[in-house]
């Protein structure tokens, strides 16, 4: 009885440190990804959501002044008839 408790220990000290072996090959590999995926996405110059965020709110001021100016305009001609 001694000698299946050794080895059921044994197959379980076996696992734990396969499953420890598996957990920092995950984490490696993320890092790995991660890196690759930063590397990849500078190379493409996209811009960052903050730029982005700037630009469309500059798009939406841009269109408001717009609008603003036609309706002066209209204000300006219907003066002048």
């Amino acid at each position: 009885m001694q000698t299946r408790n050794k080895m059921f220990e044994d197959i379980s000290h076996l696992m734990t440190n396969a499953m420890g072996v598996a957990q920092g090959a995950k984490g490696e590999a993320e890092t790995a990804m991660k890196g690759f995926l930063d590397r990849w996405l500078a190379d493409r110059d996209f811009v960052t959501r903050e730029e982005f965020d700037v630009v469309q709110a500059m798009a939406v001021a841009a269109r408001e002044e717009n609008i603003a100016l036609e309706a002066r305009i209209k204000a300006l001609e219907d003066a002048a008839k």
